[in-house]
């Protein structure tokens, strides 16, 4: 199976890069990973002419208010029940600061989660732009491996993707990450290419400040209108202190989406070489905005994950997202997903199912 999705990964791929040298292909439009209509954002400036509250002549506030209730009911966690329900307020709020050709942006995150405030420093970093298609950022970045977003607002559901990645070696698997590096971007709106250095790439407790460098690299192709496919590569030293588990991590990225209006589909797919399993994901979604109030996702996912001869694990999940577009700045966002997962240990084969129910209201300014 592994191998049937690497060949038709690089098939995608290939046929990306035949259609780019058809001679003709018209005018871009907005991909779905966009938010402009003239290409792939990959590499970009999208801080000069962000919208935003002007709070200054150079400085931009934007964020949302994310509130949010998630029913999760797993009939066999590793380590003991994992069945939690409760409510959540989370707050974030970037700020933009525009002095061309030098700009910078500030994340910060609040939430309450557990009954404990807490507070943290998404991204900061200065971005120097050399012209207009080629700058270099520094400081603390999103890495820019995988489809999905990384905060509310843009997501086409509540949650996302991957089921055991959330629960297996920190949580590294599957979800960009905030590190702290050095980037060179690239962009021209047809393509996009970004290239950075960083002290770790998956977790903080795997930090490589000892002086080994992370590295993640990622090329875009705005194939046709609507059509934009994104291939990557990230390579980061774990080191834990424990000779035993310390190991390179590796990651392979690739993914397509069309957008054409109110429709969106997207097809992606990694492989891991991880120190504690060998694993590869896969995911498929479409989502059609039906008019300005309702749009509605379905989303499928499936990750198969080897630790040794003897143990294997894999999962597979269905979701299903609607959302609803109250006001131009608040909308409520109903999800159900439903996992099962199969695991084979020493010969014995074991399985269980996992439920999940969110709603989520978000206001966004």
């Amino acid at each position: 199976m592994k191998t049937l999705l690497s060949f038709v990964s690089a098939s995608l791929l290939a046929v990306s890069f035949s259609f780019a040298q058809v001679p003709g292909i018209p005018g871009l439009s907005r991909a779905p990973v966009s938010t402009g209509p003239q290409g792939t954002t990959l590499g970009a400036n999208l801080t000069s002419g962000a919208s935003g509250i002007d709070l200054a002549n150079r400085v931009k506030l934007r964020g949302y208010v994310d509130f949010m209730y998630a029913n999760r009911q797993n009939d066999k966690a590793l380590g003991g029940d994992n069945d939690k329900a409760g409510f959540n307020t989370a707050v974030d709020m970037d700020f933009l600061l525009d002095f061309s050709p030098v700009t910078a942006e500030i994340h910060t995150n609040l939430n309450n989660t557990s009954g404990s405030f807490g507070t943290s420093l998404e991204q900061a970093f200065i971005r120097y732009s050399i012209n207009r298609d080629f700058s270099i950022s520094m400081g603390r970045q999103l890495t820019t491996l995988g489809f999905e977003a990384d905060e509310a607002p843009n997501l086409y559901q509540v949650s996302y993707a991957y089921l055991l990645g959330d629960i297996i070696d920190g949580g590294i698997v599957g979800r960009r990450n905030y590190v702290d590096g050095i980037r060179a971007n690239f962009n021209n709106g047809r393509f996009g290419f970004t290239l950075g250095l960083h002290n770790e790439l998956y977790s903080e407790t795997h930090s490589t400040k000892k002086g080994d460098i992370g590295i993640d690299l990622q090329l875009a192709l705005m194939i046709m209108p609507g059509f934009e496919a994104r291939l990557g590569y990230a390579h980061d030293s774990e080191d834990d202190g424990n000779p035993a588990t310390d190991d390179d991590i590796e990651q392979f990225n690739a993914w397509v989406a069309y957008n054409d209006g109110g429709l969106t589909l997207a097809l992606e797919y990694d492989d891991w070489d991880i120190s504690t399993a060998d694993a590869w994901n896969v995911m498929l979604m479409g989502s059609y905005q039906f008019n300005n109030f309702f749009a509605l996702t379905l989303r499928y996912s499936h990750e198969d994950f080897e630790y040794s001869a003897t143990k294997e694990e894999d999962s597979d999940r269905i979701t299903i997202g609607a959302g609803f577009s109250i006001t131009d700045n608040f909308g409520i966002n109903l999800e159900m997903s439903h996992s099962g997962v199969d695991v084979k240990d020493r010969g014995v084969d074991s399985s269980y199912d996992v439920e999940e129910y969110y709603a989520e209201g978000i206001m966004t300014f």
